[in-house]
């Protein structure tokens, strides 16, 4: 079979695997964009928009509900799961549409199928339709993305397992929904599910939720969730599932207080994810992968060979689109502008879409007194902010980590209405180098819940009075 000779190979379509391909077409290249599954990786498929499409669906909900707290009248609330399916669908099928409508210029050639290396610069493509294509080329840049990791506990293989993918499916609304992690994911969909109506228990095998976050943080998110009617079970490591003839699903977990039964309709395991290696057949390109299978780079983004990149959650490290999509930024201006970009002192956001949004850059306290630095730590409850009274949202607070030789903005998190966007405001000032004074006497139009701002980084200087 003959060789096809690209000047680019680009594997996967996630954020960054999107965009690339385009430029480097636009620029005169000759790319070949392989994807074995759907257009648009799991940000448009799995991910982002869909989540997102039916996070939105619970919050509606949840507002109806209260909407005689604002003096609104309403009847009774309940929420077609089916039809929420319908929307999310159709949010994914307009993303994909979007994107497959750019893949049209010349220069670009889009393959279906399955990639693996036979050589450092050389894949075989085994097709969709069946046969398969050689190509080679002196640039191969992969983005095949993360799936979510399987649960492997005693019964597991025998029982029906939803994870983040299968549960969006769903056409009926759980009875009983044990959520199986405390991270990101199993947050988002159990504070989803029980605003659809289900009954939800989230079992962590940590002490607390999201062991990444300062313990504050993590204690006001667990005390949110079961204000919501959600019960948060910690230090609860899973032993063995199995289930009923009547489907109900069986879980036994051990506690410190010795083991204890969980029975429910449906279970979700949200335990992480791993990166999509295994059919890359990397070895054969000499390509070095991480323990957990993920692939080692630089701050290049560069591989241990020459030539070949990876970019975005298969390179391992935390698995957010908008990191995803700088990967892209740095590979742009490095393989189409003979810059030097790197990864290196990035800053990277991040926002947990519960409800209120977590939105988080920068150190946590933990990370900065564990590097012994000087810190100061500013902390303002919601229920201080104006706005946030004014609409009814006051749960939350808003904190931020101060270097306290310098005045600089070290991190912060913002557990309130709008977390995400908040953050974003402090993301800007930390880029900018700016000084904590300057959010403490900056003008914010009144009332926005930005305004919170000028009271938390005021609180530095008060705390020294």
């Amino acid at each position: 079979m003959t060789d096809e000779t690209y000047d680019v190979i680009v594997i996967g379509t996630s954020q960054g695997g999107r965009f690339l391909p385009l430029d480097l077409a636009k620029a005169g290249k000759r790319v070949a964009l392989v994807e074995r599954g759907p257009i648009g990786g799991a940000c448009v498929n799995t991910g982002c928009t869909p989540t997102k499409t039916m996070v939105a669906s619970a919050r509606l909900a949840h507002l109806a509900r209260r909407a005689g707290e604002y003096g609104v009248n309403t009847g009774p609330v309940s929420v077609d799961l089916a039809a929420v399916r319908e929307r999310k669908r159709a949010m994914v099928s307009g993303a994909r549409g979007n994107y497959e409508s750019r893949l049209t210029l010349k220069g670009l050639d889009l393959i279906e199928g399955e990639a693996r290396f036979t050589g450092p610069k050389s894949i075989e493509v085994a097709l969709k339709g069946g046969g398969t294509r050689t190509l080679i080329a002196p640039v191969i840049v992969i983005d095949t993305g993360a799936r979510p990791r399987p649960l492997e506990i005693d019964g597991a293989g025998g029982i029906t397992i939803l994870d983040s993918t299968s549960i969006m499916e769903l056409d009926e609304l759980p009875e009983h929904l044990i959520v199986l992690g405390g991270g990101y994911i199993g947050l988002e969909f159990g504070q989803m599910f029980r605003r659809f109506g289900s009954e939800v228990t989230i079992v962590q095998t940590h002490p607390r939720l999201m062991p990444a976050e300062d313990e504050d943080v993590a204690e006001e998110v667990a005390a949110i969730l079961r204000e919501d009617g959600i019960t948060v079970l910690t230090s609860a490591t899973p032993q063995h599932v199995e289930q009923s003839e009547d489907g109900r699903v069986h879980l036994t977990v051990r506690t410190p207080q010795g083991e204890q039964q969980i029975e429910g309709s449906h279970l979700l395991a949200a335990i992480g994810r791993i990166p999509n290696t295994e059919a890359l057949n990397a070895a054969a390109a000499g390509i070095q992968l991480h323990r957990d299978g993920s692939i080692e780079v630089d701050e290049h983004l560069e591989t241990s060979v020459p030539g070949v990149y990876a970019m975005g959650d298969v390179k391992g490290g935390p698995a957010f689109t908008h990191l995803s999509f700088d990967d892209y930024r740095i590979l742009r201006a490095n393989l189409l502008d003979g810059k030097q970009a790197s990864t290196a002192g990035r800053t990277v956001p991040y926002t947990v879409f519960i409800d209120p949004q977590l939105g988080r850059v920068g150190m946590s306290e933990r990370q900065a007194r564990e590097e012994h630095r000087s810190v100061r730590v500013a902390k303002l409850p919601m229920s201080a902010v104006v706005r946030a009274i004014e609409m009814g949202e006051t749960r939350g607070f808003m904190k931020a980590v101060i270097d306290a030789d310098t005045g600089q903005i070290l991190g912060a998190a913002v557990l309130g209405a709008e977390g995400g966007e908040i953050m974003s405001i402090i993301q800007v000032a930390i880029l900018g180098r700016l000084p904590y004074r300057a959010l403490a006497d900056a003008m914010f139009t009144h009332p926005l819940l930005a305004e919170g701002l000028n009271t938390l980084f005021a609180l530095p200087d008060a705390q020294n009075e």
